[in-house]
């Protein structure tokens, strides 16, 4: 089997400890270290850390599965909350230390780099633009509003749920979104 490139070792390093310190705790010696490369390597693949973080949160966004969204051989609803579920399992099983990097990046970074506050408010973008086409298939009313609503309704449950290293966070997500709003 081949052995992954360098620039591949460093993002996989970079993704796992961007998700599990956050960016600023993060600097380029401990993605390199986590990684198994020289220091100096890294800037033979990223111009700086910020051109890093931007790969990371493309990637990130690719393993959010949110093209099963437009999945139509599922009813729109159960897909809505089968992301959900896959979110909120994906967060569960680290215990609950790991939020989403698109919205932790956007609490420590966003504010300091306009490339970064470019990439989360795409990321934000994409994924609103998806639940709001599903959620238009399944004739909601007001389905850009109610997307909006429902991606900021989770991030806060993500917030919630790391502050009590518990689900009870998401609990409530399920029970207001599926049972109230979309019910």
């Amino acid at each position: 089997m081949a052995r992954p490139s360098v620039r591949e070792q460093i993002v996989d390093a970079a993704f796992d400890e961007f998700h599990r310190h956050g960016y600023n705790a993060c600097g380029v010696k401990l993605i390199t270290d986590t990684a198994g490369v020289p220091k100096g390597s890294f800037y033979n693949h990223f111009e700086s850390k910020e051109a890093l973080a931007l790969v990371v949160l493309d990637r990130y966004g690719t393993s959010r599965r949110l093209d099963e969204l437009a999945d139509r051989s599922v009813e729109p609803l159960a897909r809505l909350r089968g992301h959900f579920e896959f979110l909120a399992a994906d967060i569960a099983r680290y215990d609950y230390a790991r939020g989403c990097v698109v919205g932790n990046f956007t609490t420590e970074a966003a504010d300091h780099s306009p490339a970064i506050a470019d990439g989360v408010r795409s990321a934000f973008a994409e994924w609103t633009k998806a639940v709001a086409d599903l959620l238009r298939e399944a004739g909601a009313r007001d389905p850009d509003v109610l997307a909006l609503f429902v991606v900021n309704a989770w991030e806060g449950a993500v917030v919630g749920a790391r502050a009590a290293k518990d689900g009870a966070s998401f609990a409530a997500f399920f029970s207001v979104v599926f049972d109230t709003v979309l019910g």
